[in-house]
């Protein structure tokens, strides 16, 4: 393995940590690691079931995911 276009796989994740730390983490004063953790599963689930997502053309991720479920088990 020569690690070239490795950079490819590391866009998705590290667009996801910049959306974690603008749109909830630098919003608080976290004092403590358990309000960190707090503020942060918040947002996971907020990320996966709440927010649109352009990628899915402005859909919820678990709308998409269980549309897409359902179409394959009626297939």
């Amino acid at each position: 393995m020569d690690g070239r276009g490795r950079y490819l796989d590391n866009i998705f994740i590290e667009r996801l940590w910049r959306s974690l730390k603008q749109e909830a983490v630098y919003l608080h004063e976290l004092q403590d690691g358990f309000q960190a953790k707090r503020v942060i599963k918040d947002w996971i689930s907020f990320y996966n079931i709440e927010r649109p997502h352009t990628a899915l053309d402005k859909r919820f991720p678990n709308d998409a995911f269980f549309t897409t479920e359902q179409t394959q088990k009626a297939a």
